[in-house]
């Protein structure tokens, strides 16, 4: 086995992702394994930066779409840099500054609706007189 690889259960083990997880992201195309003559996989070593990079990316909220897009600009004919990654990671920024705007409303209202106790936008007189907001659309529209 080369040493540059790294098989199912060892990228499991190396970046804290279930082997089922990392199947899942091979079929989403985010990372690539050779198969071996007896048809095992086998992972490259690099190949533990991108699921570090899906993980964190997950865990803000972007989208597997979006991820799959930015892996792909990495260059295919070396091993990403640090430049590169950090490239990708700039690239979040505003996504990241966007959801941070959209809790921080989605908490400064939760309060002010819950809060009065009658849990109904129906029939709350104060934020929602005669279920206007209807007309928006359902869900928490002010939200």
């Amino acid at each position: 086995m080369d040493i540059h690889e790294l098989t199912p259960g060892e990228m499991a083990d190396r970046s804290g992702v279930a082997v089922s997880a990392l199947h899942f992201y091979e079929r989403q195309g985010l990372i690539a394994s050779r198969r071996t003559s007896g048809n095992q996989r086998r992972y490259p070593r690099e190949s533990l930066r991108r699921v570090a990079f899906i993980r964190m990316s997950q865990r803000l909220g972007i989208p597997l779409a979006r991820i799959r897009e930015a892996l792909a600009t990495l260059p295919t004919d070396r091993v990403p840099t640090s430049k590169d990654w950090a490239r990708l990671s700039a690239g979040w920024r505003q996504d990241i500054d966007d959801r941070i705007l959209h809790l921080q409303r989605l908490r400064d209202n939760l309060t002010g609706c819950i809060g009065c106790g009658c849990l109904s936008l129906k029939t709350c007189a104060l934020s929602n007189p005669g279920d206007m907001l209807a007309d928006q659309g359902p869900g928490a529209v002010r939200l």
